[in-house]
């Protein structure tokens, strides 16, 4: 056994004999390959407790984002589905019935939330639809379990005229705790839930949709001049009417709170007392829509309106566009798909009508003589007035020549108009 030890003992001592040997005699090309090792390890184990700690900090930011935000919701790349959502096609047409009907108690039910403007609103447009024969419901899935978007391809069926005029609307739906579909209109969404229904819309299947219906609807407007006419009338006489009606809400608020007055006292109030015309200060995008540095289409698009965004109203063009503030600049966006959700009172300008020469009064009569004839450029409003608020006299359509009495300072001409002293916008006449 000792000899055994002994032998390996000897082996060993051989072999460290050889290995010392080496060292020396190749020391100068050994050792510089020793720390170039010790080296390359110190820089490894430096990088990878520098990577540990970055990640460590990266994961300390998101878990904090994810607190502010709550969780992320993935956006799925799905494809638009039709009627496949039980029980909404159903809820769908209860919500368009009500429309019809100007059913504002149902809406109230299955809207959260319509305030009074919309209400009015609502009713006041169900006095010119007769139906709407086409309801065609896609789906996406919404940002929360039971949730749902919904991009409804609509025509509208008007009373006295013929054809059916094609739309889209996008609906956030969502389910109770009883399981009832209701439209979310809260305007309470986070930052989260915003960001997810931003995502969905901009997908090119839904904006597919969106351009049908879009096209659609401008090609009918096009080859149809009585149609563009009646849809911008419609939308200011829609206006005109929530505006009064409002004003007539608060007049009997008012009146209710000083029932102390006698009979005749209130009669005679009532008689002497005018309903103050409104104007929209306000609006909101109803739609995904391109925002513009003009009133074209072919004009530079500087910006995205998503459902529900509000914008201040600078102008409500003729030609289908509005001029809204946007950034802090002028900008414009098409009307159609624009619905007012601010108004006040229009503030009569009493100086203005003092400036008025005194025989505008009898010009009903005998209208001041014309210096010529303007062309309509597109179609246009006639007012009894150099003003927005004045009473509307009619339409004058693109190509329509008028007999000019003046083109005033103020951008307004006047025009003798069937006998009549009236005003048109003078950027819509040349």
């Amino acid at each position: 056994m000792n000899t055994s030890n002994n032998t390996i003992q000897d082996f060993l001592k051989a072999k460290f004999e050889i290995l010392k040997d080496f060292l020396v005699r190749y020391s100068k090309i050994v050792l510089p390959v020793i720390l170039a090792v010790c080296v390359l390890i110190t820089i490894v184990t430096a990088v990878s407790a520098n990577k540990k700690k970055v990640v460590q900090e990266e994961m300390a930011v998101t878990t904090e984002e994810t607190e502010v935000l709550g969780e992320l919701v993935a956006v799925p790349q799905v494809p638009l589905e039709q009627d496949v959502v039980p029980g909404l096609n159903e809820f769908m047409q209860s919500y368009y019935t009500a429309m019809v009907e100007g059913d504002t108690d149902t809406l109230s039910k299955i809207v959260e939330y319509m305030d009074a403007t919309e209400l009015i609103r609502v009713s006041e447009m169900s006095k010119y639809i007769e139906s709407y024969p086409v309801v065609e419901v896609y789906t996406k899935k919404g940002p929360r379990e039971g949730t749902y978007l919904a991009y409804v391809y609509e025509e509208t069926k008007f009373y006295d005229y013929d054809r059916t005029v094609p739309g889209l609307r996008v609906f956030y739906i969502c389910t109770d705790e009883n399981g009832d579909f209701y439209i979310n209109e809260d305007g309470e969404e986070d930052d989260n839930e915003l960001r997810y229904i931003r995502e969905v819309n901009l997908q090119d299947d839904v904006v597919d949709l969106h351009n049908r219906a879009s096209v659609a609807y401008n090609d009918m407007v096009a080859e149809d001049g009585e149609l563009a006419a009646f849809l911008l009338e419609l939308k200011e006489e829609i206006a005109k009417n929530v505006g009064e009606a409002l004003a007539r809400v608060e007049s009997s608020e008012q009146t209710a709170e000083g029932a102390e007055e006698t009979p005749g006292e209130t009669e005679g109030t009532e008689e002497s007392t005018e309903t103050p015309s409104m104007v929209v200060t306000k609006v909101k995008a109803t739609d995904v829509v391109n925002i513009r540095t003009s009133d074209s289409e072919t004009a530079d698009k500087i910006g995205k309106a998503a459902v529900g965004d509000e914008f201040t109203l600078l102008e409500e063009r003729g030609n289908g566009w509005s001029k809204v503030e946007y950034d802090g600049k002028e900008a414009f966006i098409k009307s159609d798909y624009l619905e007012p959700s601010e108004t006040e009172v229009a503030v009569a300008d009493d100086e203005e009508n003092e400036a008025e020469p005194e025989e505008d009064d009898d010009s009903n009569s005998t209208p001041a003589a014309s210096t010529g004839t303007v062309t309509v450029k597109e179609n246009v409003r006639i007012r009894s007035g150099a003003s927005e608020t004045s009473e509307k006299l009619g339409t004058a359509y693109a190509g329509e020549k008028l007999n000019v009495i003046m083109k005033q300072a103020d951008g307004w001409t006047k025009i003798d108009y069937n006998g009549k002293t009236a005003y048109v916008k003078s950027d819509y006449v040349e």
